[in-house]
């Protein structure tokens, strides 16, 4: 079996969690890193926003636009 190396956040996160580990603070540290990666991901899409010019037309033109390649029922 391998052995599998912890960086440095998952270490602190378990040394975090050594101690009380009920689930109101598991909802609570759930809570806080939902929060923390939505606002990640949305500043990252306001960064792309500016970064390619993007205006309210060209996404419409892209949520219009099926981006997965048709099913075909014969390509089994």
């Amino acid at each position: 079996m391998e052995s599998t190396t912890l960086n440095p956040t998952q270490l602190w996160l378990l040394q975090m969690f050594a101690r009380n580990g009920d689930e109101e603070r598991l909802k609570e540290v759930k809570e806080v890193l939902h929060n923390h990666f939505c606002r990640k991901v949305d500043e990252e899409g306001k960064r792309l926003w500016v970064e390619k010019n993007m205006n309210e037309e060209m996404m419409d033109e892209i949520l219009n636009t099926h981006l997965r390649t048709p099913y075909n029922p014969h390509n089994r």
